[in-house]
């Protein structure tokens, strides 16, 4: 397959899901468990993406220096640190775990 061919076909797909989205009765879209699930979606998605690239590689679990700092910015959040903290925690602790293996 082309790659021109590719971006075509990408750009077709994503052209058509917006249409299909448009299509959707606006009757279903207020109904409460839609609205429930559209606003619990974005945050379950970010979370398997976050716990992926964290603790995957490939097809194999990994526990390194990533974990340490996903868990420090966890405890920042518990604590309710303002953001800049947490990403600051994270990167402090995972840097330090990296220089200590």
């Amino acid at each position: 397959m082309n790659i021109w061919t590719a971006i075509a076909l990408t750009a077709v797909g994503c052209y058509l899901a917006k249409l299909l989205g448009l299509l959707v009765p606006a009757g279903a879209l207020e109904r409460p468990l839609v609205q429930r699930l559209s606003a619990l979606l974005p945050v379950a998605l970010l979370a398997a993406l976050t716990a992926q690239q964290t603790f995957g590689d490939g097809q194999h679990l990994m526990l390194d220096a990533r974990g340490a700092g996903l868990a420090a910015a966890a405890l920042a959040l518990v604590l309710r640190a303002p953001f800049l903290v947490v990403v600051g925690a994270a990167v402090v602790v995972t840097a330090g775990v990296r220089a200590l293996g």
